[in-house]
């Protein structure tokens, strides 16, 4: 058995009146992500991790923001794309973690459903998904509510 690991890293600026979309679900909030795409922050980083496994890119290559194809696009179809792709090679997504890092709003709630949502997008069991948030104790531009940044690696494997 093959074994790959991939990191990936993704920001995106808040703004009042835009949804907020992390790890496939929709966060009550005031503020959401500024982006092409839905902004999806989290799963922006676990494709990169991903597609870094294996040595694939990222997604601004994959789906360029210049592109009106990807305009407002649901993130989770990103993901399901780049799993194809994976697939399509002979790999498979082992297991995924995801750092969030947000000042607010509190994502404890939506740990379970973001694991769930990710899981199913993926086509590997919820108990090999780990969804952490984190705050910055008020410190930088995820600490001054500007932005948010997450950091995701993912395990990928070819029998």
């Amino acid at each position: 058995m093959e074994i790959r690991i991939g990191n990936g890293y993704d920001v995106h600026a808040l703004a009042e009146g835009l949804p907020m979309w992390l790890g496939g679900v929709r966060i009550p909030s005031e503020t959401g992500f500024v982006a092409h795409s839905d902004g999806d922050v989290a799963i922006h980083a676990l494709c990169d991790a991903l597609l870094g496994a294996l040595a694939l890119g990222d997604i601004g290559h994959l789906f360029p923001d210049t592109s009106d194809e990807w305009k407002g696009v649901d993130s989770k179809i990103l993901l399901a794309k780049v799993v194809a792709i994976l697939e399509e090679k002979g790999w498979r997504v082992g297991n995924a973690d995801i750092t969030i890092a947000l000042q607010r709003p509190k994502l404890a709630p939506h740990i379970l459903s973001m694991r769930e949502t990710l899981a199913g997008v993926m086509g590997i069991p919820a108990d090999a998904v780990s969804v952490k948030a984190t705050t910055t104790e008020r410190l930088g531009f995820v600490g001054r509510c500007e932005g948010c940044e997450v950091w995701a690696t993912a395990l990928v494997l070819r029998d």
